[in-house]
């Protein structure tokens, strides 16, 4: 965990990042050799010239992983959500046999048993809804009602509690009969406030809560030791130790569901930019969090509709970039690095996202289809950037098509420092060959002289 300085309010920005960067670089943990210490320093260090966009000795090399270290390591995704000793494995020789700049975390399996326990309404996941060897799937729905936004905005835990969660996790149905905690104000006030509580249903449903909560402390007990050996003895850091999510999407991906709010952004505007507002200091204080316990100053967020194509340059300016904005300014303030992976084309975004009151080096970001000669145009001097290497070209390319795409990205976009390369999206699907192609090729190519 991160201890910040007894002077922390005092310091700048900056200076926050950096107490980040270095405390990220010197972990409480035994590594397993000297050699593992210092690449371990070493990887760290190309990450923060890359993100004070500075030339680091070479290209960090961070492809993004998602279920394909299962497909490698002979299990399913299934048997990897369910069965840890087959998780560790599989994750462990991942991690061993190609050697990125930063650890496949198991972590990102998630825990299918809590999931099965909850009744988790708004995804498939392998085995449940989705094949047993593939990835999860987001199941878009109206989980808030188009008359709610005051209840969001007015009480968000009330609400997600009362409401939301109920209908997202079915074991968790009765909690929509407890009142809110703000009613037990006074000692006459405490028995009514209680009587909710001591309905059978909702009994019922803490005891699963609870139990639920029994079962993530298994799965992170056997997470922790599989992250921890890779770390320990491959030197890989773990780069992914915070979330957040821009507040457009923290309503339109698993709360509103896309076609709603797309509605709602001509039927009820003002209600949207305002339930957005609210969430902003929310959507800071989850990324800041859990840095601060991670110890690792990287918050990763996932940019979904904001996309060209789901909306014009004119409403991407009202709706989703002023929020946004409000988002990477405040977690900035508080010395992490937003770490965005802009999936889908930003080519329209570039000129609005490249936005003055954004400071120069405080930011990365992770293109999927984005025309990278006119992202180091715009972001080139401004923020460190990526991505890019097609996921249909790691399927079904050959492993010389990646060394040429790779090759032909460092030359183009690079050679300036401030650049990290990576696939332009989660990596599910892939052959060996491809991927070594990809990172062995970003390690040789990518140094800089």
């Amino acid at each position: 965990m991160f201890n910040a300085p007894e002077n922390w309010k005092k310091l700048t920005a900056q200076e926050k990042r950096d107490a980040r960067f270095a405390s990220w670089m010197a972990p409480d943990l035994e590594f397993a050799t000297p050699d593992a210490a210092q690449a371990y320093k070493q990887r760290i260090q190309m990450i923060k010239d890359a993100t004070d966009l500075k030339k680091p000795e070479r290209v960090p090399v961070l492809p993004w992983i998602g279920v394909y270290p299962t497909t490698y390591g002979g299990i399913t995704a299934q048997e990897a959500m369910y069965d840890y000793e087959k998780l560790g494995t599989a994750f462990r020789k991942f991690n061993a046999d190609f050697l990125p700049d930063g650890l496949a975390s198991a972590a990102l399996m998630g825990p299918g048993k809590v999931f099965d326990m909850l009744d988790y309404k708004i995804y498939h996941w392998p085995g449940h809804g989705t094949p047993v060897d593939t990835s999860y799937q987001c199941v878009e729905g109206e989980y808030m009602m188009a008359d709610e936004y005051d209840q969001l905005i007015n009480d968000p835990s009330g609400y997600f509690m009362r409401t939301y969660l109920p209908r997202a996790f079915g074991a968790l149905a009765p909690w929509q009969m407890l009142g809110p905690f703000t009613d037990i104000i006074e000692l006459p006030f405490v028995g009514l406030g209680m009587i909710p509580v001591g309905i059978p249903p909702v009994q019922e449903a803490f005891k699963t809560y609870l139990e639920a909560g029994q079962a993530v402390m298994e799965w992170i007990s056997a997470v922790g030791p599989i992250d921890g050996a890779s770390i320990a003895t491959l030197g890989l850091p773990n780069i992914i130790g915070s979330f957040s999510k821009a507040p457009f999407d923290i309503i339109g991906d698993t709360m509103r569901g896309t076609r709603a709010i797309m509605l709602d952004m001509y039927r009820r505007p003002d209600k949207l930019l305002e339930a957005m507002d609210r969430l902003v200091p929310i959507a800071v204080e989850m990324g800041v969090r859990y840095a601060t316990v991670s110890d690792t100053p990287m918050v990763f967020i996932p940019l979904h509709k904001g996309a060209d194509g789901f909306m014009s340059n004119k409403d991407f300016q009202k709706f989703y970039w002023p929020t946004l904005k409000a988002v990477l300014l405040g977690l900035i303030e508080n010395g992490t690095v937003p770490y965005l992976f802009v999936e889908g084309g930003y080519n329209q975004r570039l000129d609005i996202i490249t936005d003055p009151d954004i400071p120069a080096g405080s930011t990365i970001w992770l293109f999927d289809h984005t025309d990278m000669k006119e992202a180091k145009k715009k972001l080139g001097g401004w923020a460190c950037f990526g991505g890019n290497v097609p996921g249909s070209m790691m399927k079904a390319g050959t492993p010389q098509d990646i060394e040429n795409y790779v090759k032909e990205l460092i030359d183009g976009v690079a050679q300036d420092g401030g650049y990290i390369l990576a696939n332009g999206a989660v990596l599910d699907d892939t052959n060996p060959e491809n991927l070594h192609a990809l990172i062995d090729t970003g390690k040789k190519y990518g140094v800089y002289k």
